[in-house]
């Protein structure tokens, strides 16, 4: 295919290298084939700042929109953050539905529809990415643009009863239909989609497992996200200046590194700490737990709200657990450079993933890689997260259940060597079959192989019955 690769995200890189697994990925993609990544600037503007802002021409061209104050209220911390966020994450009780929210969310995803029209060719192939443009390529569609568009969804799959909570629940299946592949984090969240369309009287499945939505069709694939495995490994294996950080921790080191979001299960991982000190015997070592996490949102009440309650349980056990030379819970309200975090994860003896809704959650698979493979640590993993699906030889604990999480901590850091070792390998192939470049280029493959949306024009007249089918076939990758 001759057409070049569009990639759109909210994010985008504004420095000379890349870094992040993500970041790198689509950098590696877009180089190969030469093309466009748009993203918003990470500087709002005033309200006539509306076109595209280049910055960075290389192999591919970087252009930025700009958000107004008022743009960023809505779209962004509104509807984005504060309705389709918590929906996605099972917490429908935090959604803030107000009518300007939904308007500004639009209002944006149709005004860089038409920012983007004018630069794609019938032959590129376009990637959407995550929850801030899910009508994009609908409204794209609407412009004429008739070229392969596809989308990843990041976070988790809403649950169909979830869909509801939405101010028009039937945009959303609407909005997906638009776009020639779908991409999810799991079988689970493929399994949900498909049942988005099995319950839409304007959905029908056919025999090859796509989904034809009144005149349009969409394939609907698992693509697990992964992280750079090589990388990463050498990182935690170079040691670094700040690299005795938390040396005076104790002998054993418990490690949780989350952005502070309440879908994380940062609250109740503190108290499952605080009850394994409650129980562990008088004689076992000292363990500490290292809990970075770095704020996000705080304009959000919810956010502001986690923030609080958990510097409070913070607070309280290591009052009640603390001596004159240690203090079991180190929390720390900053980022952390990413190849320290790499040295820290091979230095914890376990790790704690407590998400209770997490689309992949990245963080189980770099502890996984940064650890040496003739002494690893041990990971406890959420059944919750989308790395629990496949990376079953983790210590699966209900995120909800603090006395499992508790047991937990304590098999971990008991756990003889052998097992950690074979439970390691297990978890590694997984790491390893997810690196994130094949992940990029097995959905970029994926996406140029669909039928282009102008081959489905007529499609209800020039489809025999015999081939349609109310039984979805769910497709991985």
């Amino acid at each position: 295919m001759s057409g070049k690769l569009v990639v759109v995200s909210n994010r985008i890189p504004t420095g000379d290298t890349p870094s992040g697994g993500l970041v790198v990925a689509l950098h590696g993609a877009l180089e190969q084939s030469g093309g466009l990544w748009v993203g918003a600037h990470p500087d709002t503007a005033g309200p006539g700042d509306t076109g595209l802002t280049e910055i960075d021409r290389g192999s591919y061209t970087r252009l930025a929109f700009h958000l107004s104050e008022a743009e960023y209220d809505s779209y962004y911390l509104g509807f984005a953050n504060s309705v389709l966020w918590p929906l996605c994450h099972g917490r429908a009780d935090l959604v803030e539905l107000e009518r300007s929210y939904e308007e500004g969310y639009m209002a944006v995803n149709r005004r860089v529809a038409r920012l983007l029209a004018d630069k794609i060719e019938p032959d590129d192939t376009v990637w959407v990415h995550d929850y801030h443009f899910l009508p994009l390529a609908g409204e794209l569609r609407k412009l004429g643009v008739s070229a392969r568009i596809g989308y990843f969804l990041h976070i988790p799959f809403p649950p169909l009863s979830a869909l509801s909570t939405l101010p028009s629940p039937d945009d959303f299946a609407d909005w997906l239909a638009s776009y020639n592949l779908i991409g999810l984090q799991t079988r689970r969240d493929t399994a949900r989609c498909l049942e988005m369309f099995r319950s839409d009287p304007r959905a029908e499945f056919m025999t090859d497992g796509t989904v034809k939505f009144q005149d349009r069709v969409v394939s609907v694939r698992s693509f697990p996200i992964g992280i750079e495995v090589d990388r990463f490994a050498e990182a935690a294996a170079t040691p670094t200046d700040a690299a005795d950080l938390g040396a005076d921790m104790g002998e054993q080191l418990v490690i949780g590194v989350d952005r502070l979001d309440y879908s994380k299960g940062l609250p109740n991982r503190f108290r499952a700490f605080g009850e394994y000190l409650d129980r562990k015997p008088e004689d076992a070592p000292r363990a500490s737990l290292l809990q970075v996490a770095p704020p996000t949102r705080e304009r959000v009440a919810a956010y502001r709200a986690i923030r609080a309650e958990l510097e409070e349980i913070a607070g309280r056990l290591n009052g009640a657990h603390s001596e004159l030379d240690w203090t079991p819970i180190r929390y720390i309200h900053h980022a952390v450079d990413r190849d320290l975090l790499a040295v820290l994860y091979r230095r914890a003896e376990a790790c704690l993933v407590t998400s209770l809704a997490d689309g992949m959650n990245l963080v189980a698979k770099e502890y996984v890689a940064a650890q040496d493979p003739e002494d690893p640590g041990v990971l406890i993993l959420s059944r919750f997260a989308g790395a629990g699906e496949d990376m079953t030889e983790a210590l699966l604990v209900n995120p909800y259940d603090v006395s499992e999480m508790a047991e937990a901590i304590a098999t971990a850091l008991s756990m003889p060597l052998e097992e950690r070792k074979r439970r390691h390998a297990a978890c590694l192939r997984v790491v390893r079959d997810s690196d994130v470049s094949g992940w990029a280029q097995r959905f970029v493959d994926c996406l140029r192989n669909c039928v282009p949306t102008l081959a489905y024009d007529g499609l209800p007249d020039e489809v025999p019955e015999r081939t349609r089918s109310r039984t979805p076939v769910p497709e991985t990758s």
